[in-house]
């Protein structure tokens, strides 16, 4: 089930812009913008770099670029990644005290070496992938540079449970106005049952009600929910809908087997 992927093709959708339009104000190829919305990662050069372009995308929708990257982070990314010193065997033998010991310092400027080079690599090609072949601006570029360094320092970041329990204390906005007959199960914070099962009529609406975290069952498809205040149609079905909604990633479908119940 996609989450990111879906998250940034239905903003697209809604502002009614093509891919083409994101990749001149970006200046994020199409193919790596079409790669991001269908979560094809191994499309893209690397972690640091699909970091990058979903910060950059995101922005340019108007979304959260730093709870995209921070779930993209917990559910996709590998364990950290090292860098490994680039370094000839002529060095390392340098490196070396006489009777096999270590240098002291000899493999320290080596591994620093080693790092400043392919982290300046890293920059060099960030900076050549936003620009296109052409004069990208400043902004991109010094967004690109500043992600590079913070995957540099992954390991003085806070913990990502942590930053996850701060981007889950948000609070967002629901209410319903069915336009036929439409049974509904709406679970809040703590498995609270905001509406118990009822059935609600037309040419009703609910109050507006508040949680971290909505769930919610709906019988049809009769019914306009207002997320945050905007008004969010409900697709067809021949089957119960479910949602869950949360102010980070808006609404999210749910598969059938977990929707929620209040019997």
């Amino acid at each position: 089930m996609t989450e990111i992927g879906e998250t940034l093709r239905d903003a697209r959708m809604r502002a009614r812009i093509d891919v083409s339009e994101i990749e001149a104000k970006t200046k994020i190829r199409a193919k790596y913008l079409r790669a991001l919305e269908n979560e094809e990662w191994g499309l893209l050069p690397g972690p640091t770099f699909v970091k990058s372009f979903l910060r950059t995308y995101a922005q340019a929708l108007g979304l959260d670029g730093k709870a995209l990257v921070e779930e993209y982070r917990l559910n996709h990314e590998h364990s950290t990644e090292t860098l490994e010193p680039i370094v000839s065997g002529s060095r390392r033998t340098r490196g070396r005290a006489p009777g096999g010991g270590r240098a002291p310092g000899g493999s320290s400027r080596a591994y620093t070496a080693a790092v400043v080079v392919v982290v300046a690599l890293i920059v060099v090609l960030i900076v050549a992938l936003l620009a296109g072949g052409g004069g990208s601006s400043k902004s991109t570029a010094d967004r690109s540079v500043s992600t590079t360094r913070n995957a540099r320092h992954h390991h003085s970041e806070p913990a990502s449970g942590q930053r996850r329990q701060a981007a889950g204390t948000a609070v967002v906005a629901l209410s319903l106005r069915p336009s036929a007959p439409v049974y509904v199960c709406l679970i809040g914070d703590n498995g609270r049952k905001v509406i118990p099962g009822e059935e609600l009529s037309p040419g009703s609406s609910t109050p507006t009600y508040h949680a971290r975290r909505f769930e919610i069952t709906l019988g049809n498809s009769s019914v306009t929910m207002f997320v945050d205040g905007r008004a969010r149609t409900v697709p067809a079905s021949n089957q119960a809908i479910g949602y869950t909604i949360t102010k980070a990633f808006g609404r999210r479908r749910l598969p059938v087997g977990r929707l929620p119940t209040c019997a």
